[in-house]
């Protein structure tokens, strides 16, 4: 049955998720607005996981046409609604084709454009974590990416960017996954670029499978949570026998729900010398990346801009918790 949408009162930029009242950016973005003197306003566009290709290309083709409906944030949808409505797209950034995703949806001289912004977000997000030469002076860490999907790959296309023009990387990638499928698209997408970084691809079904492959990393290697376990379903990737890599980093994608992998890694935070970080850089990363797109204003990556930004979402979260 087709979906109607009513034409924007306002500029308005939408997040396109499946329980978008949940997340803490309705509760940050006017904040966020009031800061960077935006006359805008956000609204959540719920739709089921996997639904139709008629009501992805309804939401794509109300953006473009409605004047007021700058554009949007998609997250769990970035596959299927590109699938779906990759031909009313007037343009489209470079990782796009790569990743077959769209995250970010804006409008540039009445054009309608799409970005696969995660390459960036989870670049910015790991540079905040990782700091500059981090990889050469550990002497191998490497990185476990536990998931294969669309978070997964695009934070290995930032990596594999970044060792091509000679910077810092792991010195070896481990990627897992319950489904063989996720895996042969991410060896599809690395080999058709000539991946700059020795890269291992593991069918892991059962979470014990994820504990084998943590028991071959180096000293303080990086483990991310890419699965969206402990967020979009409960539960952890890993088992509650799983040992972390000495002195190594504990990164969960994730900052709300039950975030069981972050409770297993703060079990063994000193015994094993861990630094466990949650996912609200990239939530802040990520949406300010596709503010900055949408409205077409500067936004700082880092530094007191930034840092102030982060502070406002922490503040106004706080408050209404």
């Amino acid at each position: 049955m087709p979906r109607t949408y009513e034409p924007a009162a306002r500029p308005t930029m939408y997040f396109i998720g499946v329980t978008t009242t949940k997340s803490s950016i309705m509760k940050v973005f006017p904040a966020w607005a009031r800061e960077l003197d935006l006359d805008a306003v956000i609204q959540g566009i719920d739709l089921p996981l996997d639904d139709t290709p008629d009501h992805y290309r309804e939401v794509v083709e109300f953006i473009k046409k409605d004047p007021n409906s700058l554009g949007a944030l998609v997250t769990t949808h970035k596959l299927n609604l590109y699938k779906a409505a990759h031909d009313l797209f007037d343009g489209v950034g470079r990782d796009t084709g790569l990743l077959d995703e769209v995250s970010s949806i804006s409008k540039r001289g009445g054009r309608l454009w799409g970005h696969a912004m995660d390459p960036v977000t989870s670049g910015l997000a790991l540079e905040d974590i990782v700091p500059d030469g981090y990889w050469s002076r550990t002497g191998g860490a490497e990185m476990l990416l536990l998931g294969a999907g669309g978070s997964a790959l695009a934070l290995t296309l930032y990596l594999h960017n970044r060792a091509t023009a000679g910077h810092d990387v792991p010195s070896r990638i481990v990627v897992t996954n319950r489904r063989e499928a996720r895996l042969r698209e991410m060896r599809t997408v690395h080999e058709r670029l000539g991946f700059a970084i020795p890269v291992e691809y593991h069918l892991t079904p059962e979470p014990r499978d994820n504990d084998e492959q943590l028991r071959t990393l180096a000293a303080r290697s990086v483990v991310v949570n890419a699965t969206g376990l402990g967020k979009d379903r409960p539960g952890s990737p890993l088992t509650g026998s799983a040992v972390f890599p000495l002195g190594g980093i504990a990164w969960d994608f994730n900052y709300r729900g039950d975030l069981l992998f972050l409770d297993q890694a703060r079990a063994q935070r000193a015994a094993r010398e861990l630094r466990v970080v949650d996912g609200w850089l990239y939530f802040i990363h990520g949406w300010t990346r596709v503010i900055a797109e949408v409205f077409h204003t500067d936004i700082a990556t880092h530094g007191p801009a930034f840092e102030r930004l982060s502070r406002i979402a922490r503040d106004v979260t706080q408050e209404n918790t």
